[in-house]
């Protein structure tokens, strides 16, 4: 194949190397399993590059998951459970995972129904902006759940952009009175 990926047609390896010379461009093989092998006549410097730069707009464009922990104990009071539960609103909100952790301490080690008990209250509660990817699990001393959000970290981010633009062109609205 020449530059423009037009067909050359079948030629030699010297008759193609002497192209590639003449029109000071590289001889590269695009597909060996095919018979005859594919060339073309290209600056894979600037290949190279181009699909480098694909790569990295890609990876950048690409939703990161961060995952968030909020850490509990058992015996943990209402008002101190709702703050809790308004943490993990938000950062569901945000779409971002919730990595929620109940930590045992003393003899609450014997008692791991109370810490699934609280994991099932806040998950019950959350349901509707997020899911459990993770059930409760004890992990030594203690118990971890993993909450996913329903909309994606993209979605979320333009919701909020345009809930932002919404409060700006309310405030620049002329007043009466």
């Amino acid at each position: 194949m020449g530059p423009n990926g037009e067909q050359v047609g079948i030629v030699s390896i010297h008759d193609a190397l002497k192209l590639a010379q003449e029109a000071d461009l590289d001889l590269v093989e695009v597909a060996a399993t095919a018979r005859p092998p594919v060339c073309k006549l290209m600056d894979y410097g600037k290949f190279k590059y181009e699909s480098a730069m694909k790569a990295r707009e890609a990876r950048k464009n690409q939703a990161h998951t961060i995952i968030k922990e909020i850490k509990l104990r058992p015996k943990i009071d209402p008002h101190d459970y709702e703050t809790k539960k308004g943490h993990v609103v938000r950062f569901l909100k945000a779409g971002d995972k919730v990595k929620v952790t109940i930590m045992f301490r003393g003899r609450e080690q014997s008692r791991p129904e109370l810490g699934f008990r609280l994991l099932q209250r806040l998950a019950d509660d959350v349901q509707e902006l997020g899911f459990v990817e993770s059930h409760a699990k004890q992990d030594g001393r203690n118990m971890i759940m993993v909450i996913g959000p329903h909309k994606k970290k993209a979605e979320a981010k333009a919701e909020k952009a345009a809930a932002k633009a919404q409060r700006g062109s309310e405030d620049t609205s002329p007043q009466e009175g």
